[in-house]
């Protein structure tokens, strides 16, 4: 069957794609993870310069597509650099995982604040009255709490980002859409090519979305 002697052929390429897939997701949400909820405190913070770059980062990430966000980095930051005497130069790998941790970690920073929003005023007061500083309270407290109610939507912005990855594609990252790209220009073999991908994707994708159902209800028992 014409299906899987594509398969058997391009098999290695999507293989190989697909780890640079997970590896650059993976990396890109522990970073945004981090940049998040930086970007969540300092917007919640009683300090007005700080709420005030937390709201130009996201105002500038959501306000713009991930497609122009990767070109900007690849391309235009290296270019101002090098006008700047600055001979720096990015390999489409760390453009990628740069682009899609500050896309991810906006969005992460939302989802943090509306879920820290979420949890009842009194429990930081009830952790003031304990002795607890504000820090502390915040530490011990609240983020446990906040981090339960956005499981589910840090589950989805996982997802979402791994999808996302494939337009890094376009400044020549390895990636599974890239190899596929590079297979299809070699064979003309299209439909079969991107049905492949759209297996392997969805296959990864429910197997995720399983894995974290799972930890949803560990976390919430």
């Amino acid at each position: 069957m014409e299906l899987f002697r594509v398969l058997g052929e391009v098999y290695p390429m999507l293989l190989s794609g697909l780890w640079v897939t997970i590896e650059v997701t993976i990396l890109s949400l522990l970073l945004a993870f981090i940049l998040g909820l930086i970007s969540c405190l300092m917007a919640i913070s009683q300090k007005a310069p700080l709420r005030f770059i937390s709201k130009i980062y996201i105002g500038l990430i959501r306000g713009t597509p991930l497609l122009v966000q990767v070109f900007y980095i690849f391309f235009a930051i290296p270019q101002l650099l090098q006008l700047m005497g600055l001979d720096v130069r990015l390999e489409p790998f760390t453009a990628g995982l740069i682009a899609l941790t500050l896309n991810a970690g906006a969005y992460l920073s939302e989802i943090f604040r509306g879920a820290i929003n979420a949890v009842n005023k009194g429990q930081m007061e009830a952790a003031r009255s304990l002795g607890l500083s504000q820090t502390q309270g915040m530490r011990k407290v609240i983020l446990p709490q906040a981090f339960r109610i956005c499981l589910p939507s840090l589950v989805n912005q996982f997802i979402i980002t791994l999808k996302d990855s494939s337009i890094i594609s376009v400044i020549a990252l390895a990636e599974i859409t890239y190899q596929a790209k590079i297979y299809v220009g070699r064979t003309l073999e299209s439909f079969y090519t991107y049905t492949w991908v759209a297996i392997f994707y969805l296959i990864l994708i429910s197997l995720l979305t399983q894995v974290a159902k799972y930890v949803e209800r560990k976390v919430n028992t």
